[in-house]
């Protein structure tokens, strides 16, 4: 197997991983350079850049997921706490590594006004109760972080947040 066929599989591991695809990708790093069951390969540091790739495309589905409103009544939700955080350590991340994520912060963005409009809407109509798991402070700090203008979201909170 070639080097590129093993790094393109491996990133699609870390892809598929679960809630920590940073984890997975040291476990990676370490797999294909010093597990004495791996192929013992030596990265340069463009080799990296696929399996990174991979971590930064996982953390957005795993945010995506929980800003997609249709999940929050399933067991799969993991609510905007849990987003919030995969956010800041997609953030560190990728700050560590000197990638670039504001593809991520816009679509993030998108997603979250999205999901407070639905959910205001339903919570609203009194369909539900909110699911908003965050203290208002984190939602608004996320907000801002997101570069959303928090004069145009204020009024969801409201009914929102606890």
């Amino acid at each position: 197997m070639h080097k590129e066929d093993i790094l393109t599989d491996e990133a699609l591991i870390i892809e598929e991983s679960g809630e920590m695809p940073e984890v997975a990708y040291h476990g990676a790093i370490y797999y294909l350079t010093r597990d004495p069951d791996g192929p013992s390969l030596t990265l340069e540091q463009q080799d990296h850049l696929p399996l990174k790739k991979a971590v930064i495309q996982r953390y957005t589905t795993i945010m995506i997921r929980d800003l997609t409103h249709e999940n929050r009544s399933k067991s799969l939700y993991r609510g905007l706490e849990r987003c919030i955080c995969n956010w800041q350590r997609l953030k560190l991340f990728s700050t560590r590594e000197n990638m670039d994520i504001s593809h991520v912060r816009q679509k993030t963005a998108q997603e979250l006004v999205a999901f407070l409009k639905m959910e205001s809407s339903d919570v609203g109509k009194g369909k539900y109760e909110s699911c908003v798991n965050c203290s208002r402070t984190d939602l608004e700090e996320f907000i801002r972080d997101l570069g959303l203008n928090m004069n145009k979201i204020k009024g969801l909170l409201l009914k929102l947040c606890r």
